[in-house]
């Protein structure tokens, strides 16, 4: 029976394995190392020419490469939206006299003024959770390249390929400014 399981194991590893082998081929990428700077992913594009930052060397991990990139753009995503969610409350605020200008001048202040009897964190939790549960199928399948990070939104997305790799840029670069913006606006407003 042990014996058979092992077997079972082994052969279902196979089977991933060949899968991932089978999206990298589609996507036009090896699993050898091909000599590009993250397996030719766009991103490495800068104002003045390429920019390869890779000082650990996540990089060369070429079977980690799209679960990594997959990542990078979930955390780029949040941190616009969290950008924004920390930059509209000075502007704009709920009706109600509990999320008034006066009971919280400060939006950063805003976490624990409404701690409480409200539920506001396991809220938060409940919701994060719920979307964190339906786009983890999608990370853990291995998708291919090419689709990293695609929900099927793409309908003011440009049809030409130079367009959707411009945007795919756009998008990364946007990302990687908004995760250093707010990181730093957190760590200053503490």
């Amino acid at each position: 029976v042990l014996g058979a399981a092992a077997v079972k194991r082994v052969s279902a590893r196979k089977a991933v394995r060949r899968e991932l082998a089978v999206a990298y081929e589609d996507s036009g990428i090896d699993l050898l190392d091909n000599g590009k700077f993250a397996q030719g992913l766009p991103g490495a594009d800068g104002a003045w020419g390429r920019y390869e930052f890779d000082p650990l060397g996540f990089s060369k991990k070429t079977e980690l490469v799209p679960y990594f990139r997959e990542a990078e753009l979930k955390h780029g995503r949040l941190a616009m939206l969290a950008w924004v969610g920390m930059v509209a409350p000075d502007f704009v605020r709920l009706p109600g006299e509990k999320f008034s200008f006066e009971a919280v001048p400060v939006s950063i202040d805003a976490h624990d003024a409404f701690l409480g009897a409200t539920g506001v964190n396991a809220q938060v939790l409940f919701w994060v959770s719920i979307v964190e549960l339906c786009c983890a199928k999608k990370v853990f399948e291995w998708n291919s390249l090419e689709v990293a990070g695609d929900y099927g939104l793409t309908s003011l997305f440009p049809s030409d390929e130079e367009g959707q790799k411009k945007m795919r840029t756009a998008e990364l670069k946007n990302g990687r400014l908004a995760m250093m913006a707010f990181a730093g606006a957190v760590t200053q407003a503490a």
